[in-house]
């Protein structure tokens, strides 16, 4: 499984990536990205399975890098993670057609519902 992770914060990117293993094991693959723009340069030269992505970045934030990811690939699968939980920013990215969205920081516990809903999808 082809994963990548998108946070200005090396630290929330270790946390998040700390989880996936506690739920993963060793059975993915890892790439990061520092913001918006890295996150979509990525995923065109590499489609991922999953992509967790913040929304308040430099350069370019999480709500353009959801939209052009899903504009590149329309069956992306995207998991918004970010502290900023107000209504409209939850309701934004679902509507730009994020597959989740979860509150910072992430469980192992909310980790493994996003793959459980991740393999329904399939």
């Amino acid at each position: 499984m082809k994963i990548l992770v998108t946070d200005d914060s090396r630290m929330a990117r270790k946390m998040l990536i700390k989880t996936l293993s506690e739920v993963l094991g060793e059975n993915f693959e890892l790439s990061e990205a520092q913001d918006g723009e890295e996150a979509v340069n990525l995923y065109k030269e590499n489609s991922f399975d999953i992509v967790f992505l913040d929304l308040t970045m430099p350069v370019m934030d999480g709500f353009t890098a959801l939209e052009l990811i899903k504009n590149h690939d329309n069956s992306a699968k995207i998991v918004v993670v970010s502290a900023d939980i107000q209504k409209a920013a939850v309701d934004k990215v679902l509507e730009l057609g994020a597959l989740s969205f979860i509150k910072k920081p992430i469980d192992s516990q909310k980790m493994q519902q996003i793959f459980e809903k991740l393999n329904s999808k399939r």
